[in-house]
């Protein structure tokens, strides 16, 4: 069976090949600034928007629409610096692009493994040794950052291990040569 490629899928391609923000990423140090930057961003996204749901105050509606604009832009670069690995479908990848795809998932899925087995063991033992009882009030936003993390952490880890191009490559991008 033969996929093709469909009108969507090769804009998509265009906008995540785009050469217009390499700059922004072309260097590790400055995917790493961005991939900071945005879980910053997106902690205070949470956290206001778990503000907003539980009433807390109406400011934390101001603080969403006020983060939005900025943490598009930070996912923006962060997709831009993988080139889409994530976002594209399978049949628009090459065979490295499908391996690594693949290896960010797994290096993602290990280290979200390893956060739910962290509060796993915590809540045990704050439960069994410090007979500390957990209502019900902190399930919901533990299980919200878990899911968020969960959503955005292939994202995270894809930009922290994209290499850096070669190095006449990388000036061209930072001066616009």
């Amino acid at each position: 069976m033969t996929i093709t490629a469909t009108r969507n899928d090769r804009r998509m391609y265009m906008i995540m090949n785009q050469d217009a923000g390499t700059a922004m990423h072309a260097t590790a140090a400055r995917r790493r600034l961005v991939v900071g930057a945005h879980i910053a961003l997106t902690v205070a996204s949470v956290a206001a928007w778990l503000g907003a749901v539980h009433g807390v105050s109406v400011w934390y509606a101001f603080a969403i629409l006020a983060l939005l604009a900025p943490w598009c832009v930070a996912m923006g670069v962060i997709n831009g610096s993988t080139r889409g690995l994530l976002q594209l479908r399978g049949h628009m990848l090459d065979e490295r692009q499908l391996v690594e795809r693949d290896r960010v998932r797994a290096i993602a899925h290990r280290i979200t493994v390893g956060l739910l087995f962290a509060g796993a063991a915590g809540t045990g033992l704050a439960t069994w040794l410090g007979e500390v009882r957990f209502d019900g009030a902190l399930l919901f936003p533990a299980l919200f950052a878990l899911l968020v993390t969960h959503w955005l952490l292939p994202s995270w880890v894809a930009c922290l291990r994209v290499q850096d191009d070669a190095p006449d490559e990388v000036e061209e991008a930072l001066h616009g040569n």
